[in-house]
């Protein structure tokens, strides 16, 4: 039986998935192992292996305020970036390398990455994707899973604000997220159906386990999923903003939408395919986007949705004190994301390493 670890409080949780790139030419460089057994032992809990071992993951500790996180987050980085130094290595903050080749990458010796690569082949070779994960505390496991199923409807819409993977391989995909695409190639990745309760989560998860189709709840490559042992939701499909502000900001409006969502008594069953096409909008358009409205089927612009939203959760924005977080948001609209400065600047260049290097020097501003 699976067994719901209910949070009483809607606490914080972040995972940053980032390249490591050689700092003179900006290629991944395959050095996860080594740095992870030199990395200072205090740290050995926030930064992690990936897929890839030009590939780590860092996490936040369960905290209860954004300013927490960002605390966190800023004290991870800082050691790593400053560790890094001597591997004469940095970090890069985007949902995809724009240059280095997927076939080239070496897949960390972890037994669970081993089968999953045996078992995806050359989609497996082209997965070379990062992601921003949160995790928000639920109170219940009913809760969990009437968030899970309404956060379907707003997926698009976190997407869209977070956008950083238009180019793939030396090549602009003209999508503002490639990331995406690449990941729903995955079995059970995606947007994930409607769940009825929590016992429907848990047979579902049962029968997929004894079929040998998964073998824990993190085989479930959902966008959104509930995650019993921490607790939480965990909401997945997020590129990684390239700014460090624009992270928190997120954050912050994924914790109050969670809380306005989980005081919402009920949301009806979205069919799937006003939700992938909404989906498809904030992959391809970005921003500049359309978005059905599930309820009503009217059409609005992406960034219309994105207003409507921050009006919806604005009761929980002052609850839990996040206002000036949530005002990156406007920044965001207004300048665009990710993908619409890696554009300008490579545009601007036509030299990736250019445009990387920016991105480094944009990240703390």
């Amino acid at each position: 039986m699976i067994i719901f670890n209910s949070s009483p409080k809607p606490t914080i949780g972040v995972e940053i998935e980032l390249q490591l790139i050689d700092e003179k030419d900006s290629s991944l460089k395959n050095i996860a192992p080594k740095l992870l057994t030199d990395i200072d032992k205090k740290f050995s809990d926030n930064v992690k292996s990936e897929l890839i071992e030009s590939m780590i993951e860092i996490n936040t500790n369960i905290c209860p305020t954004i300013e927490e996180a960002g605390s966190n987050i800023i004290e991870i980085l800082t050691h790593l970036e400053e560790f890094l130094k001597n591997y004469k290595t940095n970090i890069n903050c985007t949902s995809l390398h724009p240059f280095s080749i997927g076939k080239n990458q070496i897949v960390t010796n972890n037994l669970r990455y081993q089968r999953i690569m045996k078992d995806l082949q050359i989609i497996g070779k082209r997965f070379i994707t990062q992601g921003l994960h949160v995790h928000i505390g639920i109170s219940n496991n009913e809760k969990a899973i009437r968030v899970n199923n309404a956060l379907r409807i707003y997926l698009p819409l976190l997407l869209a604000l977070s956008t950083s993977s238009p180019f793939y391989e030396g090549e602009d995909t003209g999508l503002y997220s490639y990331r995406t695409k690449l990941f729903e190639a995955l079995p059970l990745a995606g947007m994930p159906d409607y769940l009825n309760d929590w016992n429907h989560f848990v047979n579902l998860t049962e029968q997929l386990q004894n079929a040998g189709i998964i073998s824990s709840v993190k085989d479930l490559w959902w966008d959104v999923r509930p995650h019993p042992g921490f607790g939480t939701v965990e909401i997945r499909v997020c590129d990684i903003p390239i700014n460090f502000k624009e992270i928190l900001s997120l954050v912050a409006l994924i914790q109050a939408l969670v809380v306005t969502l989980e005081n919402t008594s009920s949301y009806p069953d979205t069919h799937i395919q006003i939700l992938q096409s909404n989906k498809w909008q904030a992959v391809r358009y970005g921003l500049e986007g359309v978005f059905v409205e599930p309820k009503t089927f009217k059409k609005i612009t992406i960034r219309k949705a994105i207003e409507n939203l921050c009006i919806m959760i604005e009761p929980a924005v002052i609850t839990l004190g996040s206002k000036k977080y949530i005002k990156t948001v406007e920044e965001i609209l207004n300048q665009g994301t990710g993908s619409t400065k890696q554009r300008m600047l490579y545009n601007k260049s036509n030299d990736f390493g250019y445009m990387m290097k920016s991105l480094k020097d944009l990240f703390y501003q």
